[in-house]
Formats: structure tokens, C-alpha cells, sequence
């Protein structure tokens, strides 16, 4: 087992389980850098570079660049990060199993045996592109929409199905169960990994915490549960499949300090519109964005997945909110084992990193303010997600956008009467006017 930086420590996992990790706080004892005031986000990923640095595919110098990262000008230095796992969805996810289902198929032909292609990381490919609406208005439209999508997709899920069967890190998970976030979010993460290994010639556990990319923009919707990860394209997932790291740039990061709370009535879809509004002006474009304060704090789990989730629409490669009691509430809620939540609260305790950071203890590149009581109702649209509509001005702007022309964001209807009713088919049979 690597330890360059002689970082390997214990912790007591749960349950008086003795584990190991590669402590952060060490580190910066050692003084490589001042790492107790980098953002949550930017020291989860310096843990990777550090656990896996062998002078190969991750240097020292990597190691101490990022642990150096300068909040008002990173170095531009492209960080290594090994990702702990792979995410998938079915129609950017088969193109990859087949590369992995050819390569087989190649060693097998060159006489070697096709089993020693297989995954360094675990994969979970969730079928959920491929449904059609082709029933609606009806109590069975459910079950008849996933018995034509079985139809359509036999081919392509049956070999899903081997791949399943093929590769030992490669889990399937079928249609009819909900998106890919959404599983990812409430089964598949576990917030903190582990792996045998061999420490002063004795078997050992070491714990890492829970990383991943996956080929969907808006994997970003884990990030709410203290998770690093992001969107990538196939030949990145693929990449990280094989146990290459994914590149990026040193970012910069964008600290939001939330303060106060929601007033009653104002929903998650009103705040991540605000924030959507306040961040595209910021221009946050290929930075990390990290969520903190009381305000963060006071957001339950499936607000701040929803925040995480609309990173794309404000241009962020994450929304991050850091690890605190609500993050162990929520795993505990979702079914995992009491165990797990133990291991996931006492590896970010022992790591420095538990608890929703407050005003002044992290260094960010750019800080700004948000009163979540400043928060009003609002839709979003009519025609793009990160649009924004404040809701006692719906009906006036829903008429002013109605004969806007198409260039200008409208629908250019001209003399329409907004009190015609027409009526609409329902599987095939007409409507009844009332």
C-alpha cells in the first residue's frame, strides 16, 4: 500500500471496527499546505490525488499543487482525480459495455482469457432513456408504457442483462425503478467507500470517501448529499471505468453563504430559480460552486439535490453542499444500514470535514450572500429551466410572451382568444367538453 506522503492513519469505523485512511489533517501537520481552509469539495478530490498517489498517474507534485490551491488564482495545473465509481444511464452507457463486451472478445481471440477485462471501479448502469410516452390519461398507462418499452428494447436489454451476469463491478439497474439521480441519490450512494488491502503485513480496511462521474449533466444531483461528482462524456466515464483518472483543470470556487430560512410557501423549485438567476450572473462557468452556512444547514437533503441538480443551468461543474447531521439523517432514511451512516459520520469526523462550515472558516475564490427569506414564489419557463417567472407577474407575462416573437423568446400568436377551449384525444378517444 502507497503511503507517499506517510498520511495513513486509523479511525474507529463503527461498531469498535478498527479502519484506515489517508488523513487530511496529517498533511497539512506535515505542512504541505493550509488544507484545514480549502473548501469541503476541493479536499475531497486533494484525498483522492493523495490516496492514490505512486508517482505515475498521480505525482507528488500533484499532491502538493492542490494542496496549495489558491482561492483567488489556482494554478493552472490539470488535477488527476480517480473517481470512486461510475455512473450510467442506458442511452449513453451501452456504447461503453459494448467496448468492454469487444475488448472481451478481442483477448479471447489473441487466446488469453476475456475475464481479466473487467471494470476497476464499481458500475452501476440505471435503465431509465429509454421510456416513451405512447398511454396516458388512464390508471394502466404505467404498465403499458413499460410493457412497450421491454418490447422496443429487447435486444438492447438482453445484452444489458449479460453484461450484468459478465462483469463482477457491473450492476444493472432496471426500467420501471425511477431516473438515474434519483436512484443514485436514494440507493446506489453510499457516501464513504472501502477497500481490503495489506498494512504492516496485516489485512486492513481502507475507507475513501463516496466519488463519482457520470454520463448524465445532471449527476450534479448527488452533490446535495455531500458527494463529489459531476457530468462527463462516454470517453471520460470510460476512462475512469478502466481506473484512469478524469482531468480538469484546478477550479476556482465559488463559496454561497446561506443565511435565514425559507418563508412558508416558498418551495425548493422557487429557491434553485433564485439561485439560478443570482449564479448565471455571476458567471460560474467551469467552477465548483459550495453551499454553506445556517441557511445551508436548515435545507433538508432533497432541497439541496435540487440545487445541485439545476448545475448545468447556472453553468457550474457541481453545486456542492458539505457533509453534516442532515447528510447522516438522510442515508439513515433512505434504508441504509445504521453501520454505514456510523462509518460515513466518523470518517468525515476523524477527516476534519463534519459539519456545514461557517462565515469566515473557508477561503473562497469569490464569496456571496443569499437571505433565504428573501426568496418569493416563482415558476420556471415557459421555455428554458433556468427562465424565471416571479409569480403575481405569471398571467401578465404568460400574455406578453403568447404574441412575443419566436427570436425574442415569445410564441408570436397573433388575435389569440384566450378563452377558446379545444378539446384533445386521450388514447385514442376524444375528450368530452364541459
Amino acid at each position: 500500500m502507497k503511503d507517499e506522503f506517510k498520511t495513513l492513519r486509523k479511525f474507529d469505523a463503527a461498531n469498535s471496527r478498527e479502519g484506515f485512511l489517508y488523513s487530511l489533517p496529517a498533511l497539512e501537520e506535515q505542512g504541505v499546505g493550509k488544507v484545514s481552509r480549502l473548501p469541503v469539495s476541493i479536499r475531497i478530490v486533494l484525498e483522492s490525488v493523495l490516496r492514490n498517489c505512486e508517482g505515475k498517474r498521480v505525482r507528488r507534485k500533484d499532491v502538493e499543487t492542490l494542496a496549495n490551491w489558491r482561492a483567488k488564482s489556482p494554478a493552472n495545473e490539470e488535477i488527476p482525480f480517480v473517481v470512486a465509481r461510475i455512473v450510467l444511464q442506458d442511452f449513453t452507457g451501452v456504447p461503453l459495455v459494448v467496448d468492454l463486451a469487444a475488448m472481451r472478445s478481442a483477448v479471447q481471440r489473441l487466446g488469453g482469457d476475456p475475464k481479466i477485462i473487467e471494470p476497476l471501479v464499481p458500475v452501476d448502469l440505471v435503465v431509465d432513456h429509454s421510456v416513451q410516452v405512447d398511454f396516458f390519461g388512464s390508471a394502466r398507462a404505467l404498465q403499458l408504457n413499460l410493457e412497450m418499452e421491454f418490447k422496443r428494447n429487447r435486444e438492447r436489454y438482453q445484452f444489458l442483462k449479460w453484461g450484468q451476469q459478465a462483469f463482477k463491478t457491473f450492476q444493472l439497474i432496471p426500467p420501471g425503478i425511477g431516473i438515474v439521480h434519483q436512484v443514485n441519490l436514494e440507493y446506489l450512494a453510499k457516501g464513504v467507500l472501502s477497500a481490503s488491502s495489506t498494512i504492516n503485513h496485516q489485512p486492513s480496511t481502507i475507507f475513501y470517501p463516496d466519488t463519482l462521474v457520470g454520463t448524465d449533466s445532471h449527476t450534479t444531483m448527488i452533490n446535495g448529499l455531500g458527494v463529489v461528482g459531476w457530468g462527463v462524456g462516454g470517453i471520460e466515464a470510460e476512462a475512469g471505468m478502466l481506473g484512469q483518472p478524469v482531468y480538469f483543470l484546478t477550479p476556482e470556487v465559488v463559496g454561497v453563504h446561506l443565511s435565514g430560512q425559507l418563508r412558508e410557501g416558498v418551495t425548493a423549485t422557487d429557491l434553485v430559480l433564485h439561485i439560478t438567476h443570482l449564479l448565471r450572473a455571476q458567471k460560474v462557468v467551469g467552477k465548483f460552486v459550495e453551499f454553506y452556512g445556517e441557511g445551508a444547514a436548515s435545507l433538508p437533503v432533497p432541497d439541496r439535490a435540487t440545487i445541485g441538480n439545476m448545475s448545468p443551468e447556472y453553468g457550474a461543474t457541481m453545486g456542492y453542499f458539505p457533509i453534516d447531521r442532515e447528510s447522516v439523517d438522510y442515508l439513515r432514511a433512505t434504508g441504509r444500514s445504521d453501520e454505514q451512516c456510523r462509518v460515513f459520520e466518523n470518517y468525515f469526523r476523524a477527516q476534519n470535514m463534519f459539519g456545514m462550515p461557517r462565515k469566515g472558516e473557508i477561503d473562497y475564490s469569490v464569496d456571496i450572500d443569499l437571505d433565504l427569506a428573501d426568496v418569493q414564489p416563482s415558476v420556471a419557463g415557459p421555455k428554458r429551466p433556468q427562465d424565471r417567472i416571479s409569480l403575481p407577474e405569471l398571467g401578465r407575462t404568460f400574455r406578453e410572451l403568447l404574441e412575443k416573437p419566436v427570436r425574442d423568446g415569445g410564441y408570436g400568436k397573433k388575435h389569440v382568444d384566450l378563452r377558446e377551449k379545444h378539446l384533445v384525444e386521450l388514447n385514442g378517444r376524444p375528450g368530452e367538453r364541459n
